[in-house]
């Protein structure tokens, strides 16, 4: 059984999330009907949504499920967008820094293409954080053109946590909704000010300035299929979907209260983790970090190192390529990544390195490795083992390419 080592991808189902939903499924009814069965599954879905605006610091009216993080972001980015155009014609542009998850690059690329939207690219600095001196400056060149801005809360391929509670203040102070990606940093971890210090004990709370935020059930161990996106009460969006006016009109369609289910058992398990938890996955990837640098030469650590997610452990390894690497750990039985795993299984150069300032043969050569909840530290003795005959191995067949 191979050792999995990719929880940034997907974590495993935790059993809360199984039994919840495997228990949700026999209840029959829909969530809209007016008989006691689909009030049985109203009851359901609304205390899952319940959890969930918790979870968030939110109310839970703010709360609309989806179907995972992707639609969460095309739902945020696209609805904002649509809305404010709408009002306004003349509010085109979209503050993007660069290094996004492809949920947003490729949303926004496509409002780009077929929609007349202008993007204007916030450029990341060498340890893949966002420049604040650039998102001020694009924020404050005619406010009056902008439709909407979004970033990450935490870069899902290296790891760096952004500055969000300064980027939402100066989105706010320019009156420009900010969407957050925050699939990466939900469910894991205590939720960090830029300065490092914890937003709310448990939860992750909803800073000023944010306007809809995006989450994903299967990055914290409920079943897949199922996302959420906070919109705020004084938000306008237009809905990707139509018929039915589910979700206060924005998300129509039968609600999926059994993966709902299954998504706040996921997240109430995963608030209980407490300090000790990330310290945890601190000492195993600081660990896994020291003893990989001091065993093999041409090997660098990408992402801020003091400001990051705990678990993420981002290597360089000059000489090898992602491909090569990723075969032979998997062939040796360790589950692994090169960086996003939605890239439709083409390991192509990470552009996230790219904007950080890589070469391409320096983004062609990554391997993420993520901890999480069942993670051993066996688990990461093993692969500190084997790495550095992989890599050699790795690097012998580059040489012949």
């Amino acid at each position: 059984m191979a050792i999995y080592l990719d929880h940034a991808a997907s974590a495993p189902v935790r059993a809360a999330a199984r039994d919840a939903y495997a228990s949700a499924l026999a209840v029959v009814g829909n969530p809209s009907s007016i008989h006691r069965d689909g009030q049985a599954a109203k009851n359901l879905l609304e205390d899952a949504r319940a959890v969930v605006a918790e979870s968030l610091g939110c109310d839970p009216i703010e709360v609309v499920f989806t179907s995972g993080g992707t639609e969460s972001v095309n739902l945020g980015i696209t609805g904002l967008f649509r809305a404010r155009r709408a009002a306004d014609p003349a509010r085109v542009r979209i503050v993007v820094p660069e290094g996004e998850h492809h949920a947003t690059i490729d949303t926004v690329e496509w409002l780009e293409k077929h929609e007349g939207a202008v993007i204007d690219w916030v450029p990341l600095d060498s340890l893949g954080r966002i420049s604040v001196e650039a998102w001020t400056s694009a924020l404050a060149r005619e406010p009056e053109t902008i439709a909407v801005a979004t970033c990450l809360w935490a870069n899902n391929e290296v790891g760096t946590i952004q500055p969000v509670t300064e980027l939402a203040a100066l989105a706010e102070q320019a009156a420009v909704p900010l969407h957050v990606d925050a699939v990466a940093m939900y469910g894991h971890y205590c939720f960090m000010h830029s300065d490092g210090t914890q937003l709310i004990a448990g939860n992750m709370g909803i800073v000023p300035g944010i306007t809809a935020l995006s989450v994903a059930g299967h990055k914290i161990g409920s079943v897949p299929g199922i996302g959420a996106l906070f919109v705020a009460r004084t938000a306008s969006l237009e809905p990707l979907l139509h018929g039915g006016g589910q979700q206060r009109q924005l998300r129509s369609g039968t609600q999926n209260a059994p993966a709902a289910a299954s998504m706040a058992a996921a997240v109430s398990s995963a608030l209980s983790f407490n300090a000790v938890t990330m310290s945890s996955y601190e000492m195993m990837r600081i660990d896994a970090q020291e003893r990989i640098l001091a065993s093999v030469d041409g090997v660098t650590v990408s992402g801020d190192q003091a400001l990051r997610l705990p678990n993420n452990l981002h290597l360089v390894v000059e000489g090898a390529t992602s491909a090569d690497m990723l075969y032979l750990l998997d062939e040796a039985g360790f589950s692994v990544s090169a960086g996003s795993a939605c890239q439709a299984g083409v390991v192509r150069p990470s552009h996230v390195l790219l904007a950080m300032g890589y070469s391409e043969a320096q983004a062609l050569s990554t391997l993420r490795i993520t901890f999480g909840p069942e993670t051993e530290f066996e688990d990461v003795d093993a692969l500190v083992d084997a790495l550095p005959g992989i890599i050699a191995k790795a690097r012998a067949v580059s040489s012949r390419t």
